[in-house]
């Protein structure tokens, strides 16, 4: 029986959130590179620090098992890495032209986004409440989007909120890609050798000079994004999602804080209430999902 640790989750947890928001700020902060060059050097970091840590588990086992893609497997597999792509795309592209903190908080629909991904990849029943989260949500969402006619003003946010619905739907299949038993490392190895192909024709066709500072902050960024796949691996493996997954939010508070106190980023009244909104959403399915798991288990006693 795995054993349950909630309070070294929720600091893995909140550990993830502010790697993620730095990963956020070093992206911001290598200024207006390409996104999809950006992409490369951040996922082909991640690649190697898979690949090391698949090697290692390899060694250890003396088997090449955890290489072994199951079978059934491969497509949901490709699916992750295709919707995980498009996630890195919306969110970077995003991260490099608007506020730190509302392209995050955009990156922060994909749990919203896998709820509705997973009715129908995973056969899960909508509740009344999945359905009321998703709408508030949204609703939300278009708070910090805010709609208009420009669609050139508009066109970065619709891009973070592409970016949560991309790795929301990648969520989902990495879920399916549990079933068969995948092994965790090799889905980020996978996605990240993915990801780093799909964004390397346009880098070399297009590619855009850097400086020196920029190099160091696109490293930074990619090391960053290691520290909270690491932290959020961490967090998941000491306590449950239901427990813990609220925290994960804890990354928009770090992200406004690092904004403001590096870019001196202030984040609009509309964006504020669209945080509201959308973090107050997953709150109450925190809350009420924890609640129901604990009459479950007063059941079972």
């Amino acid at each position: 029986m795995e054993k349950i640790n909630i309070r070294r989750g929720i600091v893995f947890a909140l550990i993830s959130g502010f790697c993620f928001a730095l990963m956020g700020i070093f992206v911001h902060a290598a200024g207006d590179l390409p996104f999809y060059q950006k992409a490369v050097f951040r996922n082909s970091i991640a690649f190697l620090i898979a690949a090391v840590a698949l090697a290692s588990k390899a060694k250890s086992r003396g088997t090449g098992e955890v290489l072994r893609v199951p079978k059934g497997a491969l497509k949901f597999l490709i699916l992750r890495s295709i919707f995980g792509t498009i996630g890195i795309f919306g969110n970077f592209y995003a991260l490099g032209k608007i506020n730190v903190s509302d392209a995050n908080m955009l990156n922060k629909m994909s749990p919203f986004f896998s709820l509705l991904m997973s009715i129908f990849l995973l056969g899960e029943k909508p509740t009344a409440l999945s359905v009321l989260s998703l709408f508030t949500a949204f609703t939300g969402a278009l708070l910090v989007i805010k709609p208009s006619m420009d669609f050139y003003k508009m066109a970065p946010a619709l891009a973070g909120l592409a970016g949560g619905m991309g790795a929301g739907f990648a969520y989902a299949n990495v879920r399916k890609c549990h079933e068969y038993k995948v092994e965790g490392y090799l889905i980020i190895a996978f996605f990240s050798a993915f990801s780093v192909l799909a964004a390397l024709p346009a880098t070399i066709a297009f590619y855009q000079p850097m400086t020196t500072r920029q190099v160091i902050f696109l490293i930074g960024a990619g090391v960053s994004a290691a520290g909270g796949q690491m932290g959020i691996t961490g967090a998941y493996f000491n306590a449950p999602s239901y427990r813990i997954s609220i925290y994960e939010y804890s990354q928009i508070v770090f992200s406004a804080l690092l904004g403001f106190l590096i870019f001196s980023q202030v984040p609009d009244l509309l964006s504020i209430a669209g945080y509201v909104m959308i973090i107050g959403t997953a709150l109450a399915v925190f809350l009420v999902t924890n609640a129901h798991k604990a009459d479950e288990d007063s059941a079972q006693n």
